[in-house]
């Protein structure tokens, strides 16, 4: 069958139908696998209909370079298989990070590709220069990209929590004149890309890239940590528009539709996490969130807390009518999820109504705590959102808190706190409160939790999943 352009745009058409049910399907666990099956299929539909297309186009381009194209899938996709085998939940934000900083690189490569042979991209004129509209596209492309890439490289190090390098560290690295250092590299490297859309000069777009690298870093150094679930989301946006961007240079239908699916999907769920934590967009990507109030929290004395064993955790929820769980990155860095499922079983076994509770930001990625509790199997219908959940609060008997902090903060209805107006679990309502944590360090935030000071709070010390076990086999 010859391949007419008529069926590879029809083609495109349906790998782009299949990358919004992808989309659609991952809107909700129960769906979340049909949906990356259906954003494997139409990636699958995608690449063959691009193969097949540049053998039409360009057989000798196509014989000589489709080894290098099947070695970069061969060893691509191996690598993306072994780290998907391999990865653990606490991880998974910072692979996200890492995924987005790769997407970001190759639309970088991409633009010095088709900078470099304009011909090989049939995107050059009749004297071999490439038109004033591609240069534009490649600017904003290869920009992008750039700053996606480094800026993603900062956030996988202040996700994972590991790295000495101070840029690394989750607490926000602010300086005096900062932003206008920004505004002024963002000035400069608009210049050199307006430079090199007027005269296609490679000097002025090395250093227009060069700009955009340092900018990517400096644009997320200042973000603290309660902020990383936006800078997360935020990425992905970016990656979504490099990508487009790049395809409006090739001319590849194909990479536009998916580009702008994954730009304007990550750019909706910034703005849902920024209203979830009551913040501007804006003001998150100026950063310095929590910074100055972290100095500050942790210079307090620490305070009487009323502190208690598993045993007595496991006293008053087997005696409760209504248990409401709260789980935080506290859970995951302990994998307690499955020993939790198990604890929830046992009480729905006794007659005890068992809810959780979910955040939008709870954890260090949008949906983190709703992935591990399907890792548990919890069923779904025992798991709440945050504006479905906080009416029943105060009828429960008992709020259990397994690693949260800052998402039950009660300072977020201090006019006064630097966390004012964010939405909050309300698990301060609750009869009795049961907080598990590792020590009474504060969260990404830096804010002293009056929460843990409440008469009717008891603080439970220990490792999350011992903690659970502990609770599992004093339950009788």
């Amino acid at each position: 069958m010859t391949l007419s352009m008529n069926i590879v745009v029809l083609l495109y058409l349906v790998a782009s139908i299949f990358f919004i049910q992808a989309l659609k399907g991952l809107s909700h666990p129960t769906t979340s696998r049909r949906g990356n099956t259906f954003g494997m299929v139409g990636m699958a539909i995608a690449i063959v209909t691009t193969v097949a297309l540049i053998y039409k186009t360009a057989p000798a381009i196509a014989t000589s370079g489709m080894v290098w194209v099947l070695v970069g899938l061969v060893v691509g996709g191996a690598v993306g298989t072994t780290i998907a085998f391999k990865v653990e939940m606490t991880k998974m934000p910072e692979m996200v990070a890492f995924m987005h900083s790769m997407i970001g690189l190759a639309a970088v490569f991409i633009a010095i590709a088709a900078v470099a042979e304009p011909a090989a991209f049939s995107i050059a004129d009749a004297k071999g220069a490439i038109p004033v509209g591609n240069r534009i596209e490649l600017f904003i492309g290869a920009f992008v990209g750039a700053i996606t890439f480094s800026g993603s490289v900062i956030a996988f190090g202040k996700l994972s929590g590991k790295y000495k390098f101070r840029l690394f560290q989750g607490a926000p690295v602010v300086f005096s004149g900062q932003h206008m250092l920004n505004l002024a590299i963002g000035i400069a490297m608009f210049a050199f890309g307006a430079w090199f859309a007027a005269n296609q000069s490679w000097p002025a777009f090395w250093a227009m890239l060069a700009l955009a690298f340092v900018l990517g870093v400096l644009i997320i150094i200042p973000i603290g940590g309660a902020d990383m679930p936006v800078v997360v989301s935020m990425l992905n946006s970016y990656s979504g528009w490099a990508a487009a961007g790049i395809g409006f240079s090739l001319n590849n239908f194909m990479l536009i539709v998916a580009g702008s699916l994954v730009g304007s999907s990550g750019a909706i769920l910034s703005y849902i996490m920024c209203k979830a934590m009551n913040r501007s967009f804006f003001n998150v990507i100026l950063g310095g969130f929590g910074g100055e109030t972290a100095v500050a929290a942790g210079s307090k004395e620490q305070r009487p807390v009323r502190s208690g064993s598993a045993d007595d955790a496991a006293f008053l929820m087997e005696n409760a009518d209504t248990v409401i769980i709260v789980p935080g990155y506290g859970l995951a860095v302990a994998r307690a999820q499955h020993p939790l499922k198990e604890l929830a079983d046992k009480l729905i076994e006794k007659g005890v109504k068992v809810k959780y509770a979910i955040h939008p930001v709870a954890g260090r990625m949008p949906g983190h705590m709703n992935v591990l509790l399907a890792e548990a199997e919890v069923p779904y219908d025992q798991v709440y959102e945050m504006e479905d959940i906080n009416g029943e609060f105060g009828e429960a008997d008992v709020a259990l808190i397994l690693g949260a902090n800052d998402v039950v903060n009660p300072a977020a209805k201090d006019p006064k706190s630097a966390i004012a107006g964010m939405p909050i679990l309300e698990a301060y309502k609750a009869k009795q409160v049961i907080v598990n944590k590792r020590s009474m360090a504060s969260g990404y935030a830096g804010l002293d939790n009056e929460l843990f000071y409440m008469p009717k709070t008891m603080m439970v010390f220990g490792d999350a999943k011992k903690i659970v076990e502990d609770i599992n086999k004093a339950i009788h």
